[in-house]
């Protein structure tokens, strides 16, 4: 049973909360102040992004899962490395601005390794081409990570390696969205990688803007790196 403070109205003042965040140094302590209870207010939303991430990639990854590396960044908590290990993926490398968050995410058990960055503010890997499978769940939107992202996330992919992303398609989100659409399809045309599948999906998580009720929709994106 949810705890007095884990309540649908607690858990969406506190998501509100977050866009008072203006500086980097702000959003940290957000996600550090959180990191304890993310789990559990996430479930109240009914956050779907990890799973349907983590069934996307299942559905397209042919190679062979317990020998696969994969960066899972903005990672958190480990909600994405938990799903996935579920479909037999076993070899984690996770990527987390917010150093409570990485606490939790080494206590899962999950990772082999874990290193704390701020994504689009300090390049995300030394070394490039080494995963093969890279995601990013969560944070590619308005106020989080930069757009521009997403380059590197391909550039630390292997040749014939997927990078899974996904992203919100409510309201407050869309002139993000249609600013990582023309980079996808900018790198798509520059012959980084191909699209392997978009799917939308409109039960994505409940709705916390007061400009809407029910459910927000959402997209997961896949892509695979081409050889270069």
């Amino acid at each position: 049973m949810a705890s007095s403070s884990n309540t649908f109205e607690n858990v969406k003042a506190k998501v509100l909360s977050a866009h008072e965040s203006v500086t980097l140094e702000e959003k940290v302590d957000f996600y550090n102040s959180w990191a304890e209870n993310y789990d559990q207010d996430v479930a109240v939303l009914d956050y779907r992004a990890p799973s349907l991430a983590a069934n996307s990639i299942s559905s397209h990854f042919s190679g062979d899962r317990g020998a696969a590396v994969v960066l899972d960044v903005a990672c958190g908590t480990g909600l994405v490395a938990r799903q996935m290990k579920k479909h037999g993926f076993g070899h984690f490398v996770g990527i987390d601005g917010s150093e409570a968050m990485l606490t939790l995410a080494r206590e899962s058990g999950l990772y082999q390794d874990l290193k704390q960055s701020m994504l689009g503010e300090e390049p995300l890997l030394d070394q490039k081409g080494l995963f093969d499978v890279v995601v990013l769940v969560g944070a590619l939107s308005d106020g989080q990570v930069p757009v521009k992202v997403v380059r590197e996330l391909c550039e630390a992919t292997t040749p014939g390696g997927h990078v899974c992303m996904t992203t919100r398609s409510n309201l407050e989100n869309l002139e993000y969205k249609a600013a990582l659409d023309r980079e996808l399809k900018q790198m798509e045309d520059e012959g980084l990688w191909t699209c392997v599948e978009v799917a939308e999906v409109e039960d994505w998580e409940r709705a916390v803007s007061e400009q809407e009720d029910g459910y927000i929709p959402g997209v997961v994106y896949l892509y695979r790196k081409l050889t270069p």
